[in-house]
């Protein structure tokens, strides 16, 4: 009996991983099933600030169901876009009626097997979430109740946690039609507290509050609420604390911590806007900061920077030519200086958070300070202050030949820089 029982256990030492390479095997593939690339333009950017606009938790009341309807485009928009975030991946939804398509592929690290995680859902309409009705992962067809017990499983276990429950219980129906998301849902404080501690881990919030207790430092003292003063002298010390905070850390990770709490301070917003508990810290004091005498330009440099940091630069790019634009039909009009602010920007967060030998080589230059000169390329001859219909006349539009000129033009100046080189 004794041997056999051995035997038995070496079967399934053997058998296991055998089994579970098999899986793998049939999991991994060479080619994507999405291959599309994600690229997101200024109407994207316009579309998602309306249906944020429409769908302001500030404006609604506790406790009132509410619904928000989401096109096909939106939705395939922001799989996409979640996909090459978290996952170096590519996404697409094709909503139908009563159900939905989910394609997704994921790139993997060099391996032998395959190069590509392909993903294939297909969804219907339940009581409340959707179900899964076939999943495939490569050439592995899954179960759809395994998929879906695990689904009912994963949402009571969210429900039943103290952290979660609000936020979980948010959302009361989901109903998909052609080409249509609507989503019935029923928003509250607590569910608001509880999005917002999720969307930050507990490591991210402890980082932001030792640069908001900097900030509080750097900004006290003499001084008339709003006085002026130079962005340098608040970037560098931060960064600097960012190089000590790296010797026993993550160096991206403080870069990017940096960055948001500083982007948050130069445009005025709180950083409880993403996390409730930053209430309770130390404010640090009213003042104007500058870049090159403008005030414009620390806001445009400050806020690409942090979204390079923390989503990637085509985001970045995205949001700057939206302002841009905007700027062009509602405000002051079409600045191609703010626009090698917004580059700019781009290009320090890229360096701060990449990984972390562009971060230490940052950090090195933070110890000796940041000029003026060294973050911003050359602008007083740049265009700006131009209505929608001068740039046009001008420039022939975003991505016309004239317009690629003058942006390629300003990449030059800013590959110029020393400290984007």
């Amino acid at each position: 009996m004794k041997r056999l029982l051995t035997g038995l256990l070496l079967a399934v030492l053997v058998a296991l991983p055998l089994g579970v390479a098999v899986l793998v095997w049939f999991a991994v593939e060479d080619q994507a099933l999405v291959a599309d690339k994600l690229v997101l333009g200024p109407s994207d950017i316009e579309r998602a600030k309306l249906l944020l606009k429409r769908n302001d938790p500030r404006a609604m009341r506790a406790g009132v169901l509410r619904s928000i309807v989401v096109p096909q485009q939106d939705v395939s928009l922001g799989a996409a876009y979640l996909a090459s975030r978290f996952a170096r991946g590519s996404a697409r939804v094709v909503l139908q009626s009563g159900g939905a398509l989910v394609r997704a592929s994921f790139e993997l690290p060099r391996n032998p097997l395959g190069r590509f995680l392909n993903v294939d859902l297909a969804l219907t309409e339940s009581a409340r979430w959707p179900r899964v009705e076939s999943a495939q992962i490569g050439r592995l067809a899954l179960p759809p109740f395994i998929c879906n017990w695990l689904l009912e499983r994963g949402l009571a276990r969210l429900q039943q946690h103290a952290d979660y429950s609000a936020a979980a219980d948010v959302i009361k129906e989901v109903h998909m039609r052609d080409g249509v998301l609507r989503v019935v849902f029923e928003w509250s404080e607590a569910a608001a507290s509880q999005i917002k501690a999720t969307l930050v881990p507990v490591q991210d919030q402890e980082r932001w509050k030792a640069y908001q207790a900097r900030l509080v430092e750097l900004t006290a003292g003499a001084g008339a609420r709003g006085a002026r003063v130079p962005m340098e002298q608040l970037l560098t010390p931060l960064m600097q604390l960012a190089a000590q905070r790296s010797v026993s850390g993550d160096a991206a990770a403080e870069g990017r911590a940096a960055l948001v709490v500083l982007a948050f301070y130069i445009n005025g917003k709180g950083l409880a806007a993403l996390v409730p508990t930053a209430r309770t810290w130390p404010a640090p004091a009213a003042r104007t900061v500058t870049l090159g005498g403008r005030t414009d330009f620390p806001q445009h440099f400050s806020i690409s920077a942090a979204l390079a940091a923390t989503a990637g630069s085509s985001l970045s790019d995205a949001v700057g030519l939206y302002k841009e634009v905007d700027d062009a039909r509602v405000g002051s009009g079409f600045s191609f200086n703010d626009i090698a602010a917004d580059r700019a920007g781009t290009r320090f967060g890229e360096l701060a958070t990449r990984d972390d030998a562009g971060a230490a080589r940052l950090y090195r230059k933070a110890g000796a300070g940041f000029a003026e000169s060294e973050l911003l390329p050359e602008w007083k001859d740049l265009p700006e202050y131009m209505p929608e219909a001068e740039f046009k006349r001008r420039f022939g539009g975003i991505g016309q030949p004239a317009y690629i000129r003058m942006m390629a033009d300003i990449e030059r100046r800013i590959a110029s820089l020393p400290l984007y080189r």
